[in-house]
């Protein structure tokens, strides 16, 4: 039996890069001397696929992809290898391997495990080349009040496996392993999930946190530990910008209460401005400030007084 590898474009080599589509052909040749055809004819003696094997196979970019293919009756073996990908052929069993050392998202497609009998028969494998990231959960960039606890969650997406451990890092310190008291990481391989749990955080717990999965692309998170009470800049956790609004909203109504000269005076106006930048720049709001000025009802103003606002 004589195994030979092509595609449409190559006579030899296993890269894919038109159709998707690797052809084994497994050319029976006896080496018997003579046999007689009634031997071939036997359903017993005849070729056949061993449906066993999983006929869909999905692999991480850069790892290796194997496919098997399982063929009874298969007689004597001859091997063909590839540039990229090599025949393994295991001792005492009818198996054969195909192992892809390294692939790429265009190695994705069907292949073929082709017995050239009469008549022919085949079996399709599928493959699909997928690349694993990890993800943290929420913002790119948190805001922690000093002494309130981080908590980050990390997904290791598109991982055909679980990984056989997930790492946290902050800069290119292990924090898995960290002498910090207050320190949890919480891995669950079954659901690609990990914890970091920082219990009463300090400023000297800010920094670049990252995920890095055994099998995936890291993910990282800036998280920023402020002290005092900056309630403008704060986010704890994943909480939404809505608070920020909220804020605002506050902060105007209680501007509404108080007189022209208060409304212009230097702290306010400071609170003010303070408010609607830290807005700008955690959500995609436009507010044009004439409109909120508008909106707001001043019983204490009167008609000309509100002209010479939006006019300012």
């Amino acid at each position: 039996m004589i195994l030979t590898i092509y595609h449409q474009q190559h006579r030899l080599g296993c890269h894919i890069n038109m159709q998707l589509l690797l052809l084994i052909l497994l050319e029976m040749r006896t080496i018997y001397g003579d046999v007689s055809s009634h031997y071939w004819e036997s359903p017993y003696s005849q070729p056949y696929f061993d449906n066993s094997s999983r006929r869909e196979v999905t692999a991480i970019v850069g790892q290796a992809a194997l496919l098997q293919c399982r063929v009874r009756n298969l007689g004597d073996r001859a091997v063909s290898n590839g540039k990229k990908c090599i025949i393994y052929v295991h001792e005492g069993s009818d198996e054969w391997t195909l192992r892809i050392s390294s692939p790429q998202p265009r190695d994705s497609g069907t292949y073929e495990c082709q017995v050239s009998t009469e008549p022919k028969i085949s079996q399709g494998f599928r493959l699909n080349v997928v690349v694993s990231r990890a993800k943290i959960l929420g913002n790119p960039e948190l805001f922690i009040k000093s002494g309130s606890d981080i908590n980050l969650t990390c997904l290791a997406m598109q991982s055909p496996i679980p990984p056989s451990f997930i790492y946290w890092y902050k800069g290119k310190r292990l924090m898995n392993y960290s002498q910090r008291g207050g320190i949890n990481v919480i891995t669950e391989r079954t659901t690609r999930t990990s914890k970091l749990l920082i219990s009463k955080a300090t400023s000297n717990d800010s920094g670049n946190y990252t995920c890095s999965p055994s099998s995936s692309d890291s993910a990282s998170v800036v998280v920023h530990v402020i002290n005092g009470e900056h309630p403008a800049a704060m986010q704890h956790g994943n909480n939404s910008a809505s608070s920020q609004t909220q804020l605002l909203s506050k902060t105007l109504q209680q501007l509404s209460r108080n007189t022209v000269a208060a409304f212009f005076s230097v702290s306010a106006l400071y609170h003010l401005l303070h408010a609607l930048v830290q807005i700008f720049a955690t959500t995609n709001c436009y507010v044009v400030i004439v409109g909120v000025a508008l909106s707001l009802q001043w019983p204490r103003l009167t008609q000309n007084a509100r002209r010479r606002i939006v006019a300012r």
